[in-house]
């Protein structure tokens, strides 16, 4: 198959819900790709579906504008920066930076990382009025343009236009710089992802309202996190103080598993005890239950005698005399019983006892002693010198998670953390603690996922990650998208010089700092990661000398692949930006015209052709990180990755076809399913013999090729 694309209108990103709807019901669909609604209402009868008319939403000045922005497709570049790219430490790596709009930048991923995402963080804009938002936006329409675009009258496409183009700051202004940002990370996320959003009292209760209503839905809304700031602020303003902000929650679907909290501090201590067959470290859970529910009245099927090892029956007594209940119903206990979890205990053995409510065994059981009560026996008969205790072994034991983390310092730890790494210079105001990120990653994420974070500030998530990964050995990567706001040099002074004169920037951008805290973040965990190495080493070598240690080798043979794992470490990054396609287009113009070719053929320089290619194999689902394969055809040189060969250069020849098709025959690992083309840079006759000579030709391998042609 044979098809032409341009390189604007093809980067959009992909929305499963109407592919799913195109697949389902193509009829509902005209011919220019619009899906017409009352047409899909007539297949549906009453009985199964209710269309209503009224319903509860969220409406803003600027909504049709915001779906526009969302659908509309990338009006830019990506280019990489090869300088750093190429460094040892960053030439394999598969975290990323990437400067530019964060707009533009999530329409590049939306296809290579189409639901590849486990976790989203983001820290956006709070709209305080002193954070500095507001709306800018680079695109320019005119009134009747926008009305066309978007379906509405005069006169509110001149209001949608006049707060886009006057750098506003109202509610409306936030709501659609937000809305196309959360829905394209939403296509980005996986069908067990995350997104976690901080945000204080300014615009909470309207991005939950934008997320409940428009993007993840209600039934996804997984909580609100309260954390700490360790400031208070608002006061001023004759307010309530706040020393709080909020992190909502939502998951893409219902898939999502929410993870514990690893113990530690008073909650691990109480795993003190070890009978050393391998199990680990466990704590004495009390059999009786305690806390809420624990009298007999509250369970009658958890009261029930136990032989104790004097042969005496024991009851579950309360401290004040009173009937109350085992955790458990006969045949659990007997299962306790028969695995040797049960640990008696006499009075006046010092035991340091573990209480955990989620361990409710519910299951009730007939007894005898329904009729027993409080006011009808003898309590001192029920007594017992014994109590029975359960094995509670730490293995993947963690805590619930809540929603008020008070044991996490505020935004002073973050400044800490920064200025530890930066000399002592503050170049950040209220950066976030790693910990605070950590804490997220840990509740969200396995061993060997991405985090993205597409509001990256400091580089409070790419800092986090690193470090986690040194210390629980793991393989989680980071993508991080930084705007290259300039840096005021009134109002931040010390960043400014620090930026200017110390990294040698001209012109100092937020930007700059978030690479350098990545670098600096780095260094640091390589230290950590070497301390590691060589603690594990120092420890192979004194088992290596005692003989008589059971099960050595295994251990050693554990510490040595440890130690692999540490030195294998992602430390580096690759930074990619974005890039204006048209360079030589005027945006003061009212209309574009629809004859100019995007690109000036002569003009064209090999870096412009790079980040063409760079955009093309990312749109076509190539992980950025990924280096295409250079592929050598009689001297011509194309580039093939994923199924996907690139002819991006001039001069492609008949001898060269020959060498391509000859290829595909005879080497195993070639396999394209796509021949992809630069139609400026190929002549029309070899175009043309290209494209039916790939449609025409039957390869050894039956493979069938898609020949695209792209301007």
């Amino acid at each position: 198959m044979s098809k032409e694309q341009k390189i604007t209108n093809d980067i959009k990103v992909p929305n499963k819900d109407l592919e799913a709807l195109r697949m389902n019901f193509p009829h509902c669909f005209d011919k220019n790709g619009n899906f017409q609604l009352e047409k899909f209402k007539n297949n549906l009868t009453e009985k199964e579906i209710n269309f209503s008319t009224e319903s509860y939403g969220l409406d803003w000045l600027g909504k049709s504008y915001a779906r526009l922005l969302a659908s509309d497709p990338a009006t830019t570049l990506l280019k990489a920066d090869e300088t750093h790219n190429s460094k040892p430490e960053n030439a394999n790596s598969e975290n990323l930076l990437i400067k530019g709009d964060n707009l533009e930048v999530l329409k590049h991923l939306a296809n290579a990382y189409y639901e590849q995402v486990k976790m989203i963080y983001i820290d956006p804009p709070y709209n305080t009025g002193s954070d500095g938002f507001t709306y800018q936006d680079d695109r320019k329409y005119t009134v009747k343009e926008l009305q066309q675009l978007i379906g509405v009258d005069e006169e509110k496409a001149k209001r949608i236009l006049d707060f886009t183009q006057q750098k506003s700051n109202s509610h409306s202004a936030w709501l659609t710089f937000m809305y196309p940002r959360l829905y394209i990370a939403k296509q980005i996320l996986k069908d067990d992802g995350v997104i976690f959003i901080s945000i204080d009292d300014s615009e909470a209760a309207t991005l939950k309202i934008l997320l409940d209503n428009e993007i993840f839905g209600e039934e996804n809304f997984r909580g609100v996190i309260i954390r700490a700031t360790g400031t208070t602020t608002g006061q001023e303003a004759l307010k309530i103080g706040s020393s709080y902000d909020s992190c909502l929650c939502y998951s893409k679907t219902p898939k999502f598993q929410l993870k514990g909290i690893p113990l530690k501090g008073k909650d691990l201590n109480r795993f003190n005890n070890d009978d050393n067959d391998g199990k680990g470290k466990y704590a004495l859970l009390q059999l009786r239950k305690t806390g809420n529910a624990d009298r007999k009245e509250d369970r009658e099927g958890m009261f029930f005698p136990i032989i104790a090892p004097d042969g005496s029956q024991v009851f579950p007594i309360g401290p004040t005399d009173y009937l109350s209940r085992w955790r458990t119903g006969k045949d659990k206990f007997q299962k306790f019983l028969d695995e040797g979890l049960i640990v008696w205990k006499e009075n006046g053995e010092d035991i340091e006892e573990f209480e955990d409510e989620e361990d409710e065994i519910e299951e009730d059981e007939i007894t005898d002693y329904s009729s027993v009560t409080n006011e009808n026996v003898d309590i001192s008969k029920f007594k017992s010198k014994w109590k029975p205790y359960v094995k509670y072994y730490l293995s993947e034991r963690t805590k619930q998670v809540s929603n008020l983390w008070t044991d996490i310092d505020g935004n002073k730890k973050g400044s800490i953390e920064l200025k530890q790494l930066f000399d002592k210079k503050k170049l950040f105001e209220n950066p976030k603690p790693t910990d605070f990120l950590k804490r997220l990653v840990t509740i969200s994420c396995n061993s060997d996922e991405i985090i993205l974070d597409f509001f990256a500030g400091s580089g409070t998530t790419a800092d986090a990650v690193v470090n986690m990964n040194i210390d629980d050995l793991a393989n989680r990567k980071f993508i991080l998208v930084q705007i290259p706001e300039l840096i005021d040099p009134k109002k931040s002074k010390t960043t400014y010089n620090y930026v200017k004169s110390d990294l040698g920037v001209e012109e100092p951008t937020i930007f700059d700092v978030t690479k350098e805290r990545i670098i600096r973040a780095a260094k640091k965990a390589k230290i950590n990661s070497n301390s590691k190495i060589a603690e594990r080493e120092k420890n192979i070598k004194e088992l290596e000398s005692k003989l008589d240690l059971e099960e050595k080798e295994e251990k050693i043979k554990e510490l040595k692949a440890e130690i692999n794992l540490l030195k294998e470490q992602d430390l580096g990054f690759k930074i990619f930006e974005t890039t204006p396609i048209w360079e030589d287009y005027d945006f003061e113009a009212e209309q574009f015209d629809s004859t100019q070719t995007l690109f000036d053929i002569g003009k064209l320089s090999e870096d412009d052709i790079k980040a063409l290619l760079t955009t093309w194999k990312t749109y076509d689902g190539i992980a950025l990180t990924q280096e295409l394969e250079k592929v050598d055809l009689s001297g011509y040189t194309a580039y093939y990755g994923n199924g996907k060969l690139y002819l991006m250069d001039k001069g492609f020849t008949t001898d060269n076809l020959k060498k391509l098709l000859e290829k595909i025959d005879s080497d195993k690992k070639f396999n394209p399913t796509s021949i992809i083309a630069f139609g400026y840079h190929l002549e029309s006759k070899n175009l043309r013999e290209l494209s039916e000579n790939v449609k025409s030709y039957s390869n050894k391998k039956n493979i069938d090729i898609d020949f695209i042609t792209r301007y």
